[in-house]
């Protein structure tokens, strides 16, 4: 699967992080750094949650639909440069909403 050639390049570009981990749904993958998401691998594409410190660590990022129905979240390109991209996971962190607890 080509997704998945692409997943495991973007975990390698993000191997300086503690707890980056993923889950498989709908043939995409959801990313999660020390317990929350932040975005996740849509066909061959990084989208993140477009949350304040995420547009601001990349202002000129075009917002995509991950798939249809969904809210557009920011596509990543610079997923060639390590420090980048560790550095905007890093930025994003403090302010992705916590997990929900299930009951």
């Amino acid at each position: 699967m080509v997704w998945k050639k692409y997943l495991d390049f973007i975990l390698g570009q993000l191997s300086e992080l503690e707890d980056i981990t993923y889950r498989a749904m709908m043939g995409e993958f959801i990313i999660y750094y020390r317990g929350k998401i932040v975005g996740g691998i849509y066909d061959d594409r990084l989208l993140v949650k477009p949350v304040k410190s995420a547009i601001s660590y990349i202002p000129t990022a075009r917002y995509e639909l991950p798939y249809e129905g969904a809210k557009e979240m920011l596509l990543v390109d610079e997923v060639d440069n390590k420090d980048f991209l560790t550095g905007l996971f890093n930025a994003m962190y403090d302010e992705l909403p916590n997990l929900k607890k299930k009951k």
